[in-house]
């Protein structure tokens, strides 16, 4: 489902060219959970926003379900990321002005008339699902740490993305929150449906997945892990 291939990364300094990424492999199927470890500044994060179509490699070829993101247009782009591509950040992002089922809805906004009540059912469930349904009128000043980043992840789900990328989505909160989020996390595809990645800089959290691997000095390999999920 995802095929990425001999990626680089490279960006303008002052002192030339800073390459960041050089020559990424990378290929997973449907059920997949991967995690990604490395140095701060070694380009996780950067690899993650060009697999998710957020940002475009100097060189290689990305290809989600056949599809390459950096040859459509702006709009194209645009609702391939929206329909195919999830999205946790270590910060929630939350709109603040907003209550936790209308933060849920938001990437729905841009649907048709007709989709939207199946888009309400769709994040009432979730937001079930994350144990929030007490706080569905809620606004994010009224949640903790860990209440906003299980809104987060209802609010990448919605879509039904077939893969979701997640970057240090524990890093701003305590062990005990973090394993929370991090077994919901592991526990919202039970029917192994779509590609799960996440970068981390806790070992904890990486060796609970069934593969870890490691970017150091550009290149991406495999490590052992524990898989206990």
């Amino acid at each position: 489902m995802l095929e990425a291939r001999s990626l680089e990364k490279e960006f303008p300094t002052p002192a030339g060219s800073l390459s960041i990424l050089k020559g990424v492999d990378l290929s997973l199927a449907a059920g997949d959970a991967v995690s990604i470890m490395g140095p701060s500044g070694g380009g996780k994060s950067t690899l993650l926003f060009i697999l998710g179509g957020l940002e475009s490699p100097s060189k290689g070829t990305v290809e989600l379900e056949g599809q390459n993101p950096f040859a459509l247009d702006d709009a194209a782009l645009s609702k391939f990321r929206n329909d195919k591509v999830g999205f946790v950040f270590q910060d929630h992002c939350l709109l603040p002005q907003c209550t936790v089922l209308e933060n849920v809805l938001a990437p729905t906004w841009v649907a048709s008339p007709g989709e939207r009540v199946d888009h309400v059912e769709k994040a009432t469930a979730l937001i079930e699902r994350v144990g929030l349904a007490p706080r569905s009128g809620h606004r994010p000043a009224e949640l903790s740490g860990g209440e906003k980043q299980r809104v987060a992840i209802a609010r990448a789900l919605v879509r039904d993305p077939k893969m979701l990328l997640c970057d240090e989505p524990t890093g701003n909160l305590d062990s005990e929150t973090a394993s929370s989020v991090a077994s919901l996390l592991l526990e919202l595809d039970p029917d192994h449906e779509r590609i799960l990645i996440v970068v981390t800089h806790s070992a904890a959290l990486a060796d609970r997945f069934t593969r870890r691997m490691e970017l150091s000095l550009g290149k991406l390999v495999d490590r052992p892990t524990s898989g206990q999920a």
